[in-house]
């Protein structure tokens, strides 16, 4: 499950498919058993060349042309599975899955699909001419160009086109990010995030395999696995420079320890944990000590709430959707943020904490806001919405 982003002003045919079901009909000279073992055995060469830095093997299993790209990348592991093998003549194309690990922050490998063309040599030895990302599948840092890093203390920060100065601007706000978040949440998660730092909102949407419009106004955005699995192999906060560079300096930070916190709750935040608990979260950590009231924080329900038009019930998921309606979706952050808000303020924010977690323990949505406001605070959902309304009319009015 993606995170969220902040939002801040994604009969012959069929007869050879049975016979054949992982080299094309167009035929092929190999066997297809020793085709596959053959293209197996190039690409375990290719990846063991990347993990040992040794461009010259690399070079001799197809094209360099990504090997630059990707060598300031701490990488632990890298290899490849081929899935399907598809021959024409010469040449071949195929399916395989990559599986990579970053050095020091990935518990599990990050996984991708790829599509690569291969040829054959006079002497029928089998080399990559190109690696790129599966239909569907989101490219990788590297497809965009040379990488470059910046570790830090708690961050490395991975990016392209981006400066050395302007790395290591992102790397002080990680460090700044992660210490506030464990403060708030606790110890039980890796303390460290991977920045991805594109070199513009496009190469931003080529990273999620999404419209660059989705994400337009969008500072950052957390992608990686949630489910309540006890671990967060790998979660990667995007960054969309478009975005960042027209924030202030507290807005910047805010972004940074939002994305920061949806790391560090990853998992525990499963199918039964609504947005406006998660994002609310996010940004109640986020604006802790930026000495921001809440009508600085919540405009557009401050404004609401002059108007006489005041939510009456908390923010359903589908209010978070990235629509043409800016003011609905800043409402939804806003209302989550506020029960967050309240739930520190009145039961503490240990109980917060606690709540999040419950919540998340469920393996289903149904019941599972109900059973963890009865046993984290004491009281129903009916109860705590009336609450709600109540403090964001106390909150924001006059």
């Amino acid at each position: 499950m993606a995170g969220r982003g902040r939002a801040w002003r994604s009969g012959a045919v069929g007869l050879c498919l049975l016979l054949l079901p992982l080299v094309g009909c167009g035929g092929g000279q190999t066997p297809t058993g020793t085709a596959m073992a053959e293209v197996q055995q190039v690409l375990d060469r290719r990846a063991a060349a990347v993990l040992g830095h040794d461009e010259k093997a690399y070079a001799e299993t197809g094209t360099r042309s990504s090997y630059a790209n990707l060598r300031a990348v701490p990488l632990a592991d890298w290899s490849y599975r081929l899935t399907a093998l598809h021959t024409d003549g010469a040449g071949a194309t195929a399916d395989a899955r990559l599986s990579y690990r970053i050095r020091g922050y990935d518990k599990a490998p990050v996984t991708t699909d790829r599509t690569l063309t291969l040829s054959r040599t006079a002497d029928g030895q089998w080399y990559v001419t190109h690696d790129k990302p599966a239909r569907k599948s989101g490219q990788q840092l590297w497809d965009q160009g040379r990488v470059s890093a910046v570790r830090s203390a708690h961050s490395l920060v991975l990016g392209v086109g981006q400066s050395g100065a302007t790395l290591r601007g992102y790397a002080r706000l990680a460090d700044t990010a992660v210490p506030e978040v464990t403060r708030a949440w606790g110890r039980d998660w890796t303390q460290r995030v991977v920045l991805l730092v594109p070199g513009s909102l496009n190469g931003m949407a080529g990273l999620l395999a999404a419209p660059a419009a989705n994400y337009r106004g969008i500072a950052a955005v957390t992608t990686g696995e949630a489910g309540g699995s006890g671990q967060a192999p790998a979660d990667r906060v995007i960054l969309n420079p478009e975005a960042y560079a027209v924030l202030g300096s507290v807005g910047r930070q805010v972004v940074l320890t939002h994305e920061t916190t949806h790391v560090a709750t990853r998992a525990h935040t499963t199918a039964a944990t609504p947005l406006w608990l998660s994002e609310g979260y996010a940004d109640w950590i986020g604006y802790l000590d930026t000495g921001r009231t809440p009508t600085e924080v919540a405009p557009e329900l401050a404004r609401a709430v002059e108007a006489q038009d005041a939510p009456e019930d908390l923010p359903a998921d589908k209010d978070f959707g990235f629509t043409d309606d800016p003011t609905k979706l800043a409402q939804a952050y806003e209302g989550g943020w506020l029960a967050c808000r309240m739930i520190a303020g009145r039961w503490g924010e240990a109980r917060l904490g606690a709540f999040y977690r419950a919540v998340g323990a469920h393996r289903e949505r149904a019941g599972a806001v109900e059973d963890a406001l009865k046993t984290e605070l004491g009281t129903t959902l009916p109860d705590f919405t009336a609450r709600w309304r109540d403090y964001v009319t106390a909150q924001l009015g006059d």
